[in-house]
């Protein structure tokens, strides 16, 4: 499906007096204000209890003690926005249900994070995903994955924290900027004095905000139009249920390629190496713990998206029995679901305060989950490394000034979000862009041992540069044509020219879509391959650019740092062909239990020391973690 995206009518801003404000009912104001009530409750009870007892381990890591349940919903929480409440809904009644095939990129989305990233970061027992940066390479790569951490974070935040606020401004009449400001004042308080803990309980009560504030909207709005059944048969008549689309061209929007395949580079960013991830894995009780938390978020996962879906669909199956209001008709495609909430629910006292409340839980989960990791990795990888000499009661405090300080910056790039675009395509563009690099730099360490620290900085440099380079170039390159977006990625800007009324996303059909050349084609390249293309940037540069400088010149990685492939992959072969292979291998080195020394098994071997057939032993013999053993390889036929 060729998809673009044209307004010829300029839109009406959130303060032309002409427009008619859906008024909230006493009941509604009762329901928004529980819930801020409620978040700052939980945070600060966690705050308050031990305090002056609290450590730094509590504040980052909630001492390793959460169960697998809370960081599962904390998990699912942390990047299922506002964003995606407004846009996925939109998406499906403009395009239909092609969307929902980002679901099939779970699976592996999933599965590679439990199995492959979440064993080797809990067996290294790290605060800061980037402390493997500097086992696998050095230093100065730990910094370099740190700092661009910290500008895709810092950039996401504000397009969360704008986007719901525009949105509700422009619908009810909201104040924009007390929204804003409430937002950010209200997680900034509970996740500076609570800490993790704090921020994973209240992602717990909003999670189930954002459930039940879907469901109401689905439950009315399919009885207001004669039930589920009646809704799907309405929209396979109109062919608005999408069948799968084969077409192998990255520059087409949305193909089943397209999400099945792109969208696991995009999951695998978030939910692989993003430290706001990683930190909750990191504070299971157990690995196992860990890796069933990363499974329990499969089913949640696909719960949200097919109610986002339905709400699509509901919404679609509503405007063919009713009218649509002018102002709906003109709006932005993020105040599209607004409007038909607003529209739905306005008899029932109370509801559109649910649903007002499950827009500001999605936007409070996933900001004060990126103050906590900024905070975490700021003090982690900034500031004690340099200055280990802070004490723990010190270190606590400067933790959490950190936190507060972050939050003052988001409040800061508010106002720059409001130029980044559509809403649900400017937010998995960012983690694209920023994401992806950071995907291969982690890759290329864990899955190459050949990668050396000059190889991981460059590539991370050229991935860097080209996520860059495709994003700007596209929104340059739209903005030269005088078109609204990218005829086949489907972005737009109001002719208006004012930046602060932004058409967000992707959802108005184009007429005449064109085929681009030369460059513009590179920079027509679907959002959702944004992640690969640059992941792959990286991992081939850094390789390219480790040879060329003498790999690791003899020296051995640390084993502990390396995913032991070739001996997965050997086991997938026939057992004649295994005898004929020999080969040197890395094992995952020993695990480390919370005390932080090497767990044994009773025949005295180390435990988690890979397979038989490839074995690295300490000279020494065994070390605990933060020492820095010599390992020989042993070689072995097979």
């Amino acid at each position: 499906m060729n998809v673009g995206v044209t307004s010829p009518t300029p839109l009406p801003t959130a303060t032309d007096p002409s427009m008619v404000k859906p008024a909230f009912s006493l009941v509604d104001y009762v329901v928004f204000i529980l819930l801020l009530v409620l978040s700052l409750a939980i945070g600060l009870y966690h705050a308050c209890r031990g305090w002056g007892r609290h450590t730094i381990g509590q504040l980052q890591m909630a001492n390793r003690k959460m169960g697998c349940l809370p960081v599962a919903l904390s998990l699912l929480a942390t990047f299922q926005s506002a964003v995606a409440i407004l846009g996925v809904p939109s998406e499906i009644y403009h395009y239909g249900t092609q969307y929902w095939f980002l679901g099939c990129s779970y699976v592996l989305g999933l599965l590679i994070p439990a199995h492959i990233f979440i064993p080797v970061f809990y067996r290294l027992h790290l605060t800061s995903a980037y402390e493997y940066l500097e086992l696998r390479f050095n230093k100065t790569v730990r910094v370099c994955g740190t700092l661009t951490f910290i500008f895709q974070m810092v950039i996401y935040m504000g397009v969360v924290l704008y986007a719901p606020s525009l949105a509700l401004n422009a619908v009810t009449g909201f104040d924009l900027w007390l929204s804003v400001l409430t937002l950010g004042i209200v997680c900034t308080v509970y996740t500076a004095l609570g800490g993790l803990k704090a921020v994973i309980w209240t992602d717990v009560f909003q999670t189930l905000v954002m459930f039940l504030g879907q469901l109401a909207v689905i439950v009315v709005g399919s009885a207001r139009v004669g039930g589920l059944g009646h809704v799907w048969d309405l929209a396979s008549q109109r062919g608005l249920i999408s069948g799968i689309n084969l077409d192998p061209d990255p520059f087409v929007r949305h193909t089943f390629w397209t999400l099945a395949f792109g969208g696991v580079f995009i999951m695998l960013s978030l939910y692989g190496v993003n430290q706001a991830q990683v930190q909750r894995y990191l504070s299971s009780r157990t690995e196992k713990a860990a890796v069933l938390s990363c499974y329990a978020v499969f089913p949640c996962q696909q719960v949200a998206l097919c109610m986002g879906c339905l709400i699509g669909l509901v919404m679609y199956a509503y405007y063919q029995e009713h009218p649509m209001s002018t102002q709906q008709s003109q709006a932005a495609p993020d105040q599209f679901v607004l409007y038909f909430v607003m529209d739905l629910l306005k008899d029932w006292s109370g509801l559109p305060g649910l649903f007002v409340a499950c827009l500001f839980s999605g936007s409070l989960s996933t900001i004060s989950s990126a103050f906590n990791s900024l905070a975490t990795v700021t003090m982690e990888d900034l500031i004690r490394p340099w200055f280990p000499q802070f004490s723990e009661v010190q270190a606590t405090m400067l933790s959490r000034i950190l936190a507060f300080s972050y939050g003052l910056l988001c409040l800061g790039m508010a106002y720059i979000s409001s130029q980044m675009g559509p809403v649900l395509q400017a937010a998995i563009s960012i983690f694209g862009m920023v994401g992806g690099p950071l995907l291969g730099l982690f890759c290329l360490g864990m899955f190459f041992p050949c990668a050396n620290p000059p190889g991981a900085i460059v590539g991370l440099l050229a991935g860097l540069i080209m996520a860059f380079w495709i994003g700007i170039g596209s929104i340059v390159t739209r903005m030269g044509s005088g078109m609204a977006s990218s005829p086949l990625n489907g972005s737009s800007l109001s002719p208006s020219g004012n930046l602060s009324t932004i058409t967000m996303t992707t959802l108005m059909p184009s007429t005449t879509p064109s085929r681009p050349t030369g460059l513009q084609q590179l920079y027509s390249l679907s959002y959702l391959w944004y992640s690969a293309h640059n992941s792959t940037t990286v991992i081939v540069v850094g390789l390219v650019v480790s040879l060329l400088t003498g790999g690791m010149r003899g020296r051995t990685p640390d084993p502990r740092t390396i995913y032991p492939v070739l001996p997965r992959l050997r086991a997938l072969l026939p057992v004649s062909c295994r005898k004929r292979l020999h080969y040197k291998s890395y094992s995952q080195g020993p695990s480390v239990n919370t005390a932080g020394s090497p767990e044994k098994m009773s025949n005295g071997m180390l435990k988690g020391c890979g397979d038989k057939e490839a074995v690295a032993v300490p000279e020494e013999g065994p070390v605990c973690q933060g020492s820095s053993p010599t390992f020989t390889l042993q070689e072995t036929s097979l």
